[in-house]
């Protein structure tokens, strides 16, 4: 820590985390106020010298009526422009996670918050089957799994990503998903048939293969087994199914790359990805203290190696080099990735899916004919 008080990161030694045992399961160690508030709110000592017992962060959900569900974006650096999220927020608990900032815009946090606080979109089905109808509509895939995961555990009460699937398997549309559980092994049944057609694609992302360091990163998402087992079971059904191994923590998790491949390939995966840790907005703090929280000794290092990667700075929003970072340690990780994936033949590249299956869904008119 004294050296540590001495660095660029000297702020995280005044730091006031949260009772570790008051956020069990959870990833972020503070809940700062989101950066759109007015005010600001800080501990102090009142000299009673009487601790309380605080309540834990247990889950709160929040119901929510969307105007639209699907989001559009034209991002050059990402392989679709359209993507359904139907819960903001997300149980998972990962530190790293870019989607966090995104709470600020409800008036949360994006540390314990960004986890706690989960917003749930009912009406999501209603409002797809209505783009989906519209005249203007042009059938392009549609990702899930984009911002929040749509496996979460949320997903288990409200089956609100299943049901988006029933609608795009009646309908022929093409959809890709990206999750981190095994809960999506639930909807082999829908995606098996989808994959058929030509109009499903999943993405497992594995971030560990260490149970231990899987809990800390991500506390609430599936373990690595159970992914590794999702994997096999959604080969097995014949959808395809890639991993991956993102986000890349230099000096955390950069050592396991090749492990994570090389198992993934024995399940029967047929594609690879990978993404180095971004740390926009307040990620930055939150990562950080996750970091002084778990691994003190490695702070200073963690951060220079990041920051390395991101000339000099603790992020780069730029597009392209965002997700893949430049300088020597994100060349070798990029070098390392591409031997792993030729050695274990997760090379091979996904077969496009189909739109020109897609059939418009039937929806009752908002007003009654005239005649």
């Amino acid at each position: 820590m004294e050296k540590l008080s001495r660095s660029r990161d000297a702020d995280l030694t005044r730091r006031e985390l949260v009772d570790p045992q008051r956020i069990r399961g959870r990833g972020a160690q503070s809940n700062a106020v989101g950066r759109f508030e007015k005010h600001t709110r800080e501990g102090f000592a009142d000299g009673w010298d009487i601790v309380e017992a605080l309540p834990m962060f247990e889950t709160v959900e929040h119901i929510e009526r969307a105007r639209t569900i699907i989001t559009r974006n034209d991002s050059p650096d990402i392989g679709f422009d359209r993507s359904i999220n139907a819960y903001r927020g997300c149980e998972h608990g990962c530190s790293y996670c870019f989607a966090r900032p995104t709470h600020a815009y409800l008036g949360h946090s994006a540390g314990i918050e960004f986890e706690r606080d989960i917003y749930v979109k009912t009406n999501a089905v209603e409002a797809l089957r209505h783009e989906l109808a519209a005249k203007t509509y042009r059938c392009r895939p549609i990702a899930m799994g984009t911002n929040t995961d749509p496996y979460q555990p949320a997903e288990r009460k409200h089956k609100l990503t299943r049901q988006i699937l029933e609608v795009l398997l009646e309908t022929r549309h093409p959809v890709l998903i990206t999750t981190k559980s095994a809960l999506i092994v639930r909807d082999l049944d829908i995606l098996s048939e989808m994959a058929r057609m030509g109009l499903a694609a999943v993405t497992i992302s594995v971030t560990s293969m260490d149970h231990k360091l899987s809990r800390k990163m991500e506390p609430r998402a599936s373990s690595p087994a159970r992914r590794l087992e999702a994997i096999r079971l959604l080969a097995e059904a014949g959808v395809p199914v890639s991993v991956n191994a993102a986000p890349m923590i230099p000096a955390i998790n950069d050592m396991e790359l090749e492990r994570i491949l090389d198992a993934a390939a024995a399940q029967g995966a047929i594609g690879a990805g990978m993404i180095l840790v971004r740390l926009p907005n307040e990620v930055r703090d939150i990562f950080r203290e996750w970091l002084l929280r778990h691994f003190p000794d490695r702070v200073r290092h963690v951060l220079a190696l990041i920051r390395d990667t991101r000339g000099g700075r603790d992020n780069d929003p730029n597009f392209h080099s965002r997700m893949r970072g430049e300088g020597p340690y994100a060349t070798l990780l990029r070098q390392r990735f591409e031997m792993a994936r030729q050695r274990y033949k997760l090379d091979g590249k996904m077969r496009a899916l189909r739109t020109d299956l897609f059939t418009p869904p039937k929806v009752e008119s908002d007003q009654l004919s005239l005649f």
